[in-house]
């Protein structure tokens, strides 16, 4: 990397960073006074009364997880049917034909739960009416649900058998923050040159498909909402959505500044900021370090295939590293075409969690879950009461929380084990080569990251895997729905179990959640879980090719 590029990337780092600590505070006590409010909106309140419901009576856990479980169901048959009908429904410029069963179940169910895996090229497969009616709208709704379960967990903790309302969480977190948001992004992206347009697509003269609809809006709410799914096959390397440094600089804003913010909301709702804060240090070592050897092993590799020039080498492992810890699955660079530490690193930060900050909503609940860990072997090591947030962690929250870290695991490595099982596999694979080989452990790199991807709700993918075929279209899509679905009813357990004790002061026998000590504590669990889990795996597959290039 030449000088003039390392202090670009230092740079853009530096701006980020600046544009995050400005958002922190106001954006997180924005969304504490969001789902702490007694009043409801107009507009609100219609809603609840068109759909019979009553905002101000809470749920127990079992109520709330059915809600979540009920409108996800509901939203996946419509986004369905939306696919299979589409060419009969309004096209808005862009006609195209229905999209097949096994296709339209896998994006239907990808989009519900925030994960946005793309098995096919949106400008060559869906309507601009498909893409706006139905791939945008789960762009925000699927974000408002990841943000409705995190904030009933953290009242779990902070209050008495109150876990709040699932619609009102819903219809807040979609109204109150990710709308006006998504509108401020859109608006930055609009001036930076993204494409805004209802006009149907343009054949160039040498016959060239360049595609035109609703970007700007969709990929505000893409990012903001950490979903990934572009318009484009290209993603966020295309010109269209995302045309230079300014754009790309807003887009990877939009992908942190709700994960990040929404711990000082915890600190906030649970009167606990210095606990909040030290999520947030948590958050911040762990992305940094994986953004610094990101791009140390790129640009020691030196090669910039899959690297869009507009951006270099250190934009790309900026935002690689921004998206995979963030669930979002958006791509300013192929993931495929990364160096192999580089592209182990990507997949590293998914099998750590997605804790760093993690999605929106998502992430927040998983960094709990850790942290409720931690301090249960801490209180082990050192002989205290494990207490959090006030609460007795006993029975009931450790066994909820095991469950909650075993989902992502299990999805993983018994995905990946049947795929190379399979006789068709093979086929699948644009990269193979003979076994232990450098292509032979990417081919394996290949399939983890598919599955982890998936298992982990992120969308991006190594895009050497065929994955048109009914296996991986179904199988990923059960990984999506039981990586999405079993954690948060894991979570909704924890919360009711909390909801049910009543807080109680800290005692010299309690061990802190808050400072360096219980920082390092929590980021030793995140490490020791995933390298205990995953070592074995990654050392056939990236870390063999690393160590072979």
């Amino acid at each position: 990397m030449s000088s003039f590029s390392l202090v670009a990337t230092l740079g853009q780092i530096a701006v980020l960073i600046i544009l995050l600590a400005a958002a922190y505070v106001p954006v997180g006590r924005w969304m504490a006074r969001v789902y702490t409010s007694p009043r409801h909106l107009r507009t609100e309140a219609l809603c609840y009364k068109l759909l019979r419901i009553n905002p101000d009576a809470p749920q127990t856990w079992r109520g709330y997880s059915r809600a979540v479980l009920g409108f996800s169901l509901a939203s996946v048959v419509v986004l369905y049917l939306i696919q299979r009908l589409q060419a009969v429904l309004p096209s808005w410029g862009n006609p195209q034909e229905a999209v097949e069963r096994a296709m339209a179940f896998n994006t239907a169910v990808s989009f519900v739960t925030n994960t946005n895996w793309q098995s096919y090229s949106g400008e060559d497969t869906l309507t601009n009416f498909t893409q706006a009616a139905g791939l945008t709208v789960q762009n925000f709704l699927s974000a408002a649900v990841g943000m409705a379960v995190a904030v009933a967990l953290v009242r779990g903790i902070a209050y008495h058998r109150n876990l709040g309302n699932f619609w009102v969480d819903l219809v807040r977190g979609t109204t109150r923050i990710l709308l006006p948001g998504a509108v401020i992004i859109a608006l930055l992206l609009l001036a930076g040159g993204v494409v805004q347009s209802f006009g149907s697509n343009l054949v160039t003269a040498q016959g060239v498909d360049v595609p035109r609809a609703l970007i700007a809006s969709q990929e505000a709410i893409k990012e903001l909402g950490t979903n990934g799914g572009g318009i484009v096959g290209a993603n966020s390397s295309h010109p269209f959505e995302n045309p230079n440094g300014f754009t790309n600089i807003v887009e990877i804003f939009a992908i942190l500044v709700i994960p990040v913010s929404l711990t000082h909301t915890y600190g906030i709702m649970t009167q606990r900021a210095k606990d909040g804060y030290t999520l947030l240090g948590v958050v911040v070592f762990l992305w940094g370090v994986v953004l610094g050897l990101m791009t140390w092993a790129q640009v020691k590799a030196g090669t910039i295939e899959g690297i869009e020039v507009r951006f270099g080498q250190g934009a790309s492992a900026l935002f690689a590293t921004s998206t995979t810890a963030t669930s979002t699955g958006a791509v300013n660079a192929m993931h495929d075409s990364l160096a192999p530490a580089a592209g182990g690193l990507a997949m590293l930060n998914m099998l750590l969690g997605e804790v760093s900050p993690g999605g929106v909503g998502a992430g927040l609940y998983g960094l709990l879950v850790v942290a409720i860990v931690a301090v249960f072997i801490g209180g082990l090591l050192v002989g205290r009461t494990p207490e959090f947030g006030g609460k007795h962690v006993g029975r009931r929250e450790i066994t909820a929380s095991c469950l909650y870290i075993l989902v992502m695991p299990t999805l993983v490595l018994a995905g990946t084990a049947i795929t190379v099982l399979l006789p068709g596999t093979i086929d699948a694979l644009t990269n193979y080569g003979p076994v232990g080989s450098p292509a032979g452990a990417h081919g394996l790199s290949e399939i983890i990251y598919a599955y982890t991807s998936g298992a982990n709700n992120n969308g991006s993918a190594f895009g050497g895997l065929t994955v048109t075929n009914v296996w991986f279209q179904l199988s990923l899509a059960a990984a999506m729905a039981l990586g999405r679905f079993l954690p948060i009813i894991c979570v909704l357990m924890l919360a009711g179990s909390f909801s049910e004790q009543r807080s109680t002061e800290a005692s010299s026998g309690t061990l802190p959640t808050h400072g360096v000590t219980f920082g390092a504590l929590t980021v030793g669990v995140v490490l020791l879980v995933a390298a205990l889990t995953f070592f074995p795996v990654l050392c056939l597959g990236p870390i063999s090719e690393a160590l072979a290039a």
